[in-house]
């Protein structure tokens, strides 16, 4: 008998996991033809080119806000001439705000603080999931405000916070081959990687940063994780992170993980696979204690609710952000 195959039949984990290659094999190989034609056929809304500015430091600040503000505007007044009033009208709204980055091409990119980032003792860094752009920036946008305003009434007195939403990456579509793999989050790693460097020079080398990385963010945070100097990384929604735990994370930072009781991506087997050269799946659930993350609790909401105001998960992390390792709950 061949005890591989029994054992695969014995194994409902294993059955699944394979149930999932082929499903996905099948997807890879429907949607390499499907997708780069409707790609193809999409029309890109007119955008100015980011605006060219030297490394950003904490004297110069100021002056980048202003620049990208006014890029913000530009891209807003194309999009309206184009005839698409809901990018122009996101748009419009980020030119009233504190941009470290902008670019209005394609699907667009933003990078918002929120507070005094110059005096900030503690970062709290958001790195997002699927389908986030400029047209659903909105979304995204509520997830750090939300937590600005929960560090605001929680943080010590004398400790300045400061929250950064970065959409510093092409975010994977749900619907498609790019949400499977890790291709998107290895061309996003070396951003992020210069992002935190970046950080440390406007807030200085003593910042305490913290980067939450919710779903296909986490698996940007996890191909980042080992030239990363930040002392958290919170995994939220986690499909993986591409490592099989936190040891080949190769991060000196401490890791964390959480997941709502009603989030559906407890049902995503983890596993990962190659398929004619692609790695499709991230590996081991990062709440698994194999895993080695410190697992919290995030309460019964769904998968977009750890931020939600008032939520078990959003204390959480607002305590993790604050250095306040001892509150946190577990789950």
């Amino acid at each position: 008998m061949d005890t591989g195959e029994y054992g695969a039949r014995q194994n409902p984990a294993r059955r699944r996991g394979r149930r999932l290659l082929r499903a996905l094999l099948a997807a890879l190989i429907t949607t390499a033809v499907v997708l780069p034609l409707s790609a193809a056929a999409r029309p890109q809304i007119p955008a100015p080119a980011p605006a060219q500015l030297p490394p950003v430091t904490r004297a110069t600040l100021p002056r980048a806000y202003a620049a990208n503000r006014a890029n913000a505007l530009e891209a807003a007044r194309l999009a309206a001439a184009y005839g698409d009033t809901a990018r122009a009208r996101a748009e419009r709204a980020l030119a009233d705000r504190r941009l470290l980055a902008f670019d209005g091409r394609g699907a667009g990119r933003a990078i918002e603080v929120l507070g005094d980032l110059a005096r900030a003792d503690r970062i709290a860094v958001l790195v997002p999931g699927s389908d986030t752009s400029l047209g659903t920036y909105a979304r995204f946008r509520a997830t750090a405000t939300a937590l600005a305003a929960r560090l605001g009434r929680e943080a010590p007195p004398g400790t300045a916070t400061a929250v950064v939403a970065w959409l510093g990456y092409d975010t994977p579509g749900t619907v498609s081959t790019t949400v499977l793999t890790p291709d998107r989050a290895d061309q996003a790693a070396p951003a992020l990687r210069d992002f935190v460097r970046q950080l440390h020079v406007i807030a200085g080398p003593s910042a305490h940063v913290t980067l939450l990385c919710h779903s296909y963010g986490s698996v940007v945070c996890g191909r980042a994780a080992d030239r990363l100097a930040v002392d958290d990384i919170a995994l939220v929604g986690s499909p993986g992170t591409g490592a099989d735990d936190v040891a080949a994370l190769h991060t000196t930072a401490r890791v964390w993980a959480a997941r709502g009781g009603d989030d559906w991506v407890a049902e995503v087997p983890h596993v990962r696979a190659d398929l004619f050269g692609t790695t499709v799946g991230f590996g081991t659930d990062p709440v698994d204690p194999a895993f080695g993350a410190r697992v919290f609790a995030a309460g019964d909401g769904g998968h977009s609710d750890y931020f939600r105001p008032g939520s078990v998960s959003l204390a959480n992390l607002a305590r993790i952000v604050l250095g306040e390792q001892a509150e946190v709950s577990g789950a």
